[in-house]
């Protein structure tokens, strides 16, 4: 049997008794594997799915010995993987920290993604990853883990970490210094002991590994700095925040100058086939990331990450345990204390000039409460979930006059009899009098299927179908101008905790002429709602005296 053939073995032996000899001995043929060039990928997918295996193993365990065993065991995992695969490193480096006090493994559910890309730029799969996600969620300081596993892997190759700010770049050195030195509270001499530290330079900030060389394995700067001749960039540069902040961001002039100093000065500073890891507050559409994503976006070769503070039901991705990161209260009082545009662009990472984008918040006509006086009308449409990633929008709007009030709605892309009850509720819920359904491949099902409903429980709505054969974004695009004219959204301060609106909100002003839009059945919903509410006001007859 070869080495593949014997892991499946053992693989299948240890899911069925669990027994934790049968768990070393899995562990010590990952290490033979990881040995042999044509088995060390299959080695380390073993030795990947057996960490999560015991993660999820160890704490389920009644008895504590063998809970004590498997801990070891995983350790010993750990250990063997950490020189090939960076999550696996970043959990080991901390081993001996307290649970408290570690940075990866409280926060490994969010920044696990990111690890996965970080490995992906190391092996060979990326030349350029960008990653924008809120402040103080932890991008830079597993960066600083990712150059110090590149640096122990490669320690002969410089790598070069730039940002706009001196005291960030003091703080990067200081950092790494801590976790690759030899009396460092880190195991990376652990993962590799013949990689120590035999030179620094604070004055400088240089940190050589293995051996001195004229370019330290760890090198730093500020961007324009003059960096010719005193760094390289042969492995990795990094760019941690080019941009000092909105001033520059809204100024023309200075990101032009930016963008020369950065293709003038930092990309002279790369050798060979270097590698680029960008990590910045995406301030601007033409910023660095901007203009890299330009000309790089369509490119298998560049990853580009952009991290809302926001998940799609309005609650935080960076609620960390042991109160680090944001609850979404947190955010929520930090939303309501800072301007709009520099919140978007620090924690939702949209650029203050959102280029393309067709439906600015600024527009977007707003109301505290409806109308005292009864409405004219209440209508709703319903664009019906089609494909997997879709979402089911139905809006309702109340009509007074020629302003259509949108007073709630459902945005959910969950179970379809989920979708279906909470549509049949809020149908009921405001007594819409009229209702139309896009009639795609599922929408009249769905009609039928809602009407029913809403008859059964004695609710009045009249439900039509009409099947949409105009190209989808030439029918957001011209319909635009009248949502944005007649449709009344509800003001942020009384939308309160409704996360189907919440939801909708952000949907309509994420959608952009200029690239990709991950979700569009909000802003397809809105040109339903313009061409129903206009059809059923198009053809009104107004009788009026003969002014003869």
């Amino acid at each position: 049997m070869n080495i593949p053939e014997i892991l499946n073995a053992i693989k299948t032996s240890f899911k069925a008794n669990r027994d934790i000899r049968t768990c070393y001995d899995y562990i010590a043929m990952i290490r033979e594997g990881t040995k042999n060039e044509k088995s060390v990928k299959t080695a380390i997918a073993h030795g990947r799915w057996l960490s999560d295996y015991l993660d999820r193993l160890v704490p389920r365990l009644c008895d504590v010995e063998l809970m004590r065993d498997f801990f070891k065991a995983h350790e010993e995992l750990l250990y063997t993987l950490a020189p090939y695969d960076f999550d696996s490193y970043c959990l080991y480096l901390e081993w001996d920290r307290v649970p408290e006090q570690k940075f990866y493994a409280p926060r490994r559910r969010q920044l696990k993604p990111l690890a996965i890309q970080l490995q992906r730029l190391y092996d060979d799969e990326l030349d350029l990853l960008c990653i924008s996600l809120p402040p103080g969620i932890g991008k830079s300081t597993l960066a600083f883990f990712f150059l110090t596993w590149w640096g122990g892997k490669v320690p002969d190759k410089s790598m070069l970490t730039v940002s706009h700010n001196a005291a960030f770049i003091k703080g990067a050195y200081e950092q790494i210094l801590k976790i690759v030195g030899k009396d460092s509270e880190y195991r990376f001499l652990k993962v590799f002991p013949t990689t120590p530290v035999v030179n620094t330079d604070a004055k400088n900030y240089l940190i050589d590994l293995q051996t001195e060389k004229r370019f330290g394995t760890f090198s730093f700067s500020t961007i324009g700095a003059g960096n010719a001749g005193r760094v390289r960039a042969q492995s990795l540069l990094y760019c941690d925040d080019l941009i000092s902040g909105m001033d520059v961001a809204l100024s023309e002039d200075r990101l032009q100058s930016l963008w020369g100093t950065y293709t003038g000065d930092l990309l002279q500073r790369k050798i060979g086939r270097c590698k680029e890891l960008h990590i910045a507050t995406r301030w601007s559409v033409r910023d660095i990331i901007g203009r890299l994503y330009d000309r790089y976006g369509e490119d298998d070769r560049a990853e580009f990450i952009e991290v809302d503070c926001y998940d799609a039901d309005g609650n935080s991705n960076f609620d960390y345990p042991y109160n680090l990161g944001y609850t979404t209260e947190a955010l929520q009082r930090l939303e309501q204390d800072m301007d709009e545009a520099t919140f978007s662009a620090l924690y939702r990472n949209r650029p203050i000039e959102r280029e393309g984008q067709l439906y600015a918040e600024v527009e977007l006509r707003r109301y505290f409460e409806l109308p005292e006086n009864e409405p004219d009308a209440i209508i709703a449409i319903c664009d019906t979930k089609d494909k997997g990633k879709d979402f089911e929008f139905m809006p309702v709007a109340y009509q007074y006059g020629n302003d259509y009030y949108l007073e709630d709605c459902v945005c959910n892309d969950g179970k379809p009899e989920t979708v279906e009850a909470m549509l049949v509720n809020l149908l009921m819920k405001h007594k819409v009098q009229m209702c139309q359904f896009e009639s795609n491949s599922a929408g009249g099902r769905i009609a039928e299927k809602i009407q029913g409903a809403v008859k059964e429980r004695g609710g009045r709505t009249k439900i039509t179908t009409k099947y949409t054969t105009t190209n989808k974004e030439t029918k957001i695009i011209v319909n635009s101008p009248w949502v944005k004219e007649h449709v009344l959204f509800k003001d942020k301060s009384v939308v309160g905790n409704n996360r189907e609106y919440k939801r909708m909100l952000s949907f309509l002003t994420s959608y952009t002429l200029k690239g990709k839009n991950a979700h569009d059945d909000v802003p397809d919903g809105m040109a339903m709602l313009a061409l129903y509410a206009q059809s059923l006001t198009s053809n009104n007859i107004e009788v009026f005296k003969r002014p003869f």
